[in-house]
């Protein structure tokens, strides 16, 4: 197979002392990508389809998770500093509310069914669920662990959450609030994750050098695929079939082949570059790069 991916085009970012860039999403109408800036505690705003900085939205200390409802036209952006999470439009780029929702909210993935964002805190590590509409907590549950990223699984109905240690992922009732019991993970330290639905798959990226693939129906392991040591952020192209993986240290991009389960390209980007987001509409892969503060758009071959 030859390149996999191309780069495009180069957006220079708001800078900072030190630090870097958390979790982004794009809002699909318009392009815009909605991107964490732990370093300066905001959210930086950029059109994607033009390749430009729109704005920087202010008060958002310790930028953690960022998801974007895409119906609903909402962005959600996690505060781990003030234990808040901002509710932004997606085609302005204004806050409209800020949720109290915890102590250190990190990770957010939202149920457009029930109209409800789960919240999870790596502080009490506990996870929520939050009414958006009304700003206010439904129900709060007890994790058996530090919990990492989360994802809604419109298949099973049922948010899943990575959980660092024990090794292992659970479901949440977004009804209920119900939590299933644990289910190990093979490998250590689950970190990234995404859901492949029209393939039947949740794909848990772990810190230990490992993209496990489950199964959404039993939640139980069906393969392992080995990738380079601290993986974060995943994303899908399920058209191409395609799990992008980006590695902070030394700076990659993992691209697996979910049809082989195996790694089709590795592609060089910058120490401390762990977060990606993808644009289906348009095509485009995001890498943050935290030194030379910029996104790198790749296109897809």
């Amino acid at each position: 197979m030859g390149m996999v991916l191309r780069p495009d085009k180069y957006i220079q970012l708001p800078g900072h002392s030190s630090g870097g860039y958390d979790h982004a999403d794009v809002y699909r109408e318009n392009g815009w990508v909605y991107l964490a800036h732990p370093a300066t505690g905001s959210v930086e705003v950029v059109d994607g389809a033009r390749g430009r900085h729109v704005k920087t939205i202010h008060g958002c200390p310790e930028a953690s998770g960022v998801v974007c409802a895409q119906k609903e036209g909402l962005v959600f952006a996690a505060s781990r500093g003030t234990g808040k999470v901002l509710v932004i439009s997606a085609a302005k780029g204004t806050v409209t509310n800020r949720i109290q929702a915890g102590s250190k909210p990190n990770g957010l993935a939202w149920d457009g069914e029930h109209y409800v964002l789960l919240v999870v805190d790596v502080g009490d590590q506990c996870a929520r669920l939050v009414d958006a509409d009304r700003g206010r907590v439904l129900f709060t549950a007890r994790m058996p662990g530090r919990p990492r990223w989360c994802e809604y699984s419109a298949w099973n109905g049922k948010f899943i959450i990575n959980i660092r240690d024990p090794s292992g992922i659970v479901a949440l009732n977004p009804r209920t609030g119900e939590v299933d019991p644990l289910r190990p993970v093979s490998q250590s330290w689950p970190h990234g994750l995404e859901i492949d639905e029209r393939a039947n798959r949740a794909y848990v990226g772990c810190d230990s050098g490992a993209l496990v693939v489950y199964d959404l129906d039993t939640l139980t392991e069906k393969g392992v695929v080995w990738i380079p040591q601290n993986s974060d952020v995943l994303w899908l192209n399920p058209d191409l079939g395609r799990l992008y993986c980006a590695v902070a240290n030394p700076g990659l991009i993992s691209v697996v082949d979910t049809r082989s389960l195996r790694i089709v390209e590795e592609v060089r980007t910058e120490e401390g570059a762990g977060s990606l987001t993808f644009d289906p509409e348009r095509g485009r892969l995001y890498s943050f790069h935290p030194k030379a503060c910029r996104a790198v758009v790749y296109v897809e071959a």
